[in-house]
């Protein structure tokens, strides 16, 4: 089993060679050891151009000297077999790559003496001896605190700014007329009906066209009519008594 100075690795052997990554545990840059041939995949590769050579031996004198090249050729297909299935001689190899391979990575990460995480020398302070995570370097957390104030009175002076002038009423964007968008103009954009306001007769405030009550006051906004039914005088709308004669109006 591979015991490692840090856990944070990963092992890139092939049945070629070996070679393995180690990482930061704070941001993660890895550092990869230098790929060792094996020896056991050398003998494999040796093994195989053997017995091809003596097949082809075989071949060219015949008879006897083919069936040794059988032979011989039949033991190398036994042997990598035996490789294909990582022999004991490749596992002792990796161990022994895998221990170089620490000595070989170790050199570029520190250990941290409080949280005990092995970083890169970029994440370690070493005036502390400890990660940064740990000990921030202080003109680095300085500048950072700055930079977060700052951000924070920029939104705190966004709420309070007054970045709109305009005035807030109602406008009928729909028309009475046609029902469809009437746009921003005192007549539709698409019928030429007119878009102005009613006043309500009860409080004198402006009102969409659709509104059937008043927005500031309730009451309804078609009034009553001031004709007179005893006289038949016009009375201006909200009129109680009839100007002309004193009859009491609807």
């Amino acid at each position: 089993m591979l015991n490692a100075f840090t856990r944070n690795y990963t092992d890139n052997s092939t049945e070629a060679g070996f070679q393995f990554t180690f990482y930061c545990d704070i941001c993660n840059n890895g550092f990869k050891s230098s790929f060792i041939e094996s020896s056991t995949y050398n003998k494999r590769k040796g093994l195989q151009n053997l017995t091809r050579g003596a097949s082809v031996l075989g071949n060219v004198l015949g008879g006897a000297a083919h069936n040794i090249g059988w032979g011989i050729n039949r033991a190398g297909d036994i042997l990598s077999e035996r490789f294909e299935e990582r022999s004991p001689e490749w596992q002792r190899e990796h161990e022994q790559a895998f221990i170089a391979a620490q000595s070989e990575a170790q050199r570029h990460f520190r250990r941290c003496h409080a949280c005990h995480k092995w970083v890169c020398a970029n994440c370690f302070n070493e005036d502390e001896g400890m990660c940064v995570d740990c000990a921030p370097r202080q003109e680095i957390y300085v500048a950072k605190a700055r930079a977060e104030a700052m951000k924070r009175n920029i939104d705190e002076a966004g709420q309070s700014a007054t970045v709109w002038q305009g005035s807030i009423e109602s406008k009928t964007t729909v028309c009475p007329a046609c029902g469809k968008p009437a746009g921003s103009g005192k007549f539709c954009n698409n019928c030429g009906a007119s878009l102005a306001l009613n006043v309500c007769p009860a409080c004198g405030k402006e009102n969409a066209q659709s509104v059937k009550f008043c927005n500031h006051c309730g009451s309804p906004m078609t009034a009553p009519s001031g004709k007179c039914s005893a006289c038949g005088t016009e009375n201006p709308p909200g009129t109680k008594f009839c100007g002309n004669c004193g009859n009491k109006l609807a």
